[in-house]
């Protein structure tokens, strides 16, 4: 067991040094991989954030079913229930001619002829019932359930349902547009780590390419291969745990700035104070998980490296 710690220490140490020694080829596969973790750590907030305006968008979104007058109370209360009971309906609210009214003269507050109209006549305006979706990539589901012939008899014959015309399209438009929002973040993240995971895994060859005669005076002397890779193990290691660091750093700075320096709350989608909050909220967790993808993507990448380096020095 002393054995096995001292020989722990000394490729340990072996890493460490190796590290000062070769500084100025640790330098760029430490930007690299800064960039790598700062990059996927920004896209990670933002699709988050992407998410967050995607969720208040789909809340403010919803089908209103306009109600014949003709339609009896059970009918509307079984029509209401079977709605409901939708796999993609989220909330069925029920709104009345009188509250319909309530409304309109509420908006039109300050058009007195549209109000005097209104007044002139018997309440025109239908009861309504207004259907949020949970995914408003599927409201078609909704659409084709309401257009069954059972449920077209209890709509306004006029009216029919908001998700029509201009509004149809424009609600297709959203839904494309988050749907595009959520790939392309995680798309994102998945090609710039691929790019980065190669640029890191080539610095590492070229790191043991460096010292290739002093991998075999090590392997003539009867070094295990373990022992040999030990050291490139920790040094890429501390790759990963510096490039965490400073890169969660630099995000912590850019939304300190931000925050401060910015008048509006947004930044095109990006809500830069919720971007600020979900940041702050979760800093240790994010903290953690960068120094594990970091340690995991030195080490991950220098073993793959010193093996394939090894096996080929091995074939001969």
């Amino acid at each position: 067991m002393k054995r096995a710690w001292t020989t722990f220490y000394r490729v340990l140490k072996a890493g460490f040094v190796n590290f000062f020694r070769n500084l100025s080829l640790a330098l760029p596969a430490i930007s690299v991989m800064t960039v790598t973790l700062f990059t996927s750590l920004f896209l990670y907030i933002a699709n988050a954030t992407f998410s967050n305006t995607i969720n208040q968008i789909n809340n403010k979104i919803s089908i209103t079913v306009y109600l014949t007058d003709a339609i009896t109370q059970p009918q509307l209360k079984d029509f209401q229930k079977q709605v409901k009971e939708l796999a993609n309906v989220k909330t069925v609210e029920y709104v009345s001619k009188d509250e319909a009214l309530a409304i309109y003269k509420s908006e039109n507050a300050g058009n007195q002829n549209l109000l005097q109209a209104v007044d002139e006549t018997s309440n025109p305006l239908p009861a309504s019932l207004n259907v949020t979706p949970y995914d408003i990539n599927k409201i078609q589901d909704i659409k084709n359930f309401l257009n069954k012939k059972q449920f077209i008899k209890l709509q306004d014959p006029q009216l029919g349902t908001s998700y029509s015309g201009d509004r149809k399209q424009a609600i297709d438009r959203i839904a494309k547009a988050t749907t595009v929002m959520r790939e392309a973040g995680i798309g994102g993240i998945a090609i710039f780590a691929l790019v980065s995971a190669l640029i890191i895994f080539n610095t590492l060859k070229m790191a043991i390419f460096n010292r290739k005669d002093e991998i075999t005076i090590m392997r003539l002397l009867g070094a295990k291969p373990w022992f040999i890779r030990g050291p490139f193990v920790v040094e890429a290691a501390m790759y990963g745990f510096i490039s965490a660091i400073v890169s969660i750093g630099v995000i912590k700075v850019m939304f300190t700035i931000f925050s401060s320096s910015l008048q509006a709350s947004s930044l095109g989608l990006l809500d830069i104070g919720y971007a600020t909050k979900f940041f702050n909220d979760h800093f240790w967790i994010l903290l953690l998980a960068q120094l594990v993808v970091g340690l995991m993507l030195g080490i991950l990448f220098s073993i793959v490296a010193t093996a394939r380096y090894l096996k080929l020095r091995t074939s001969k």
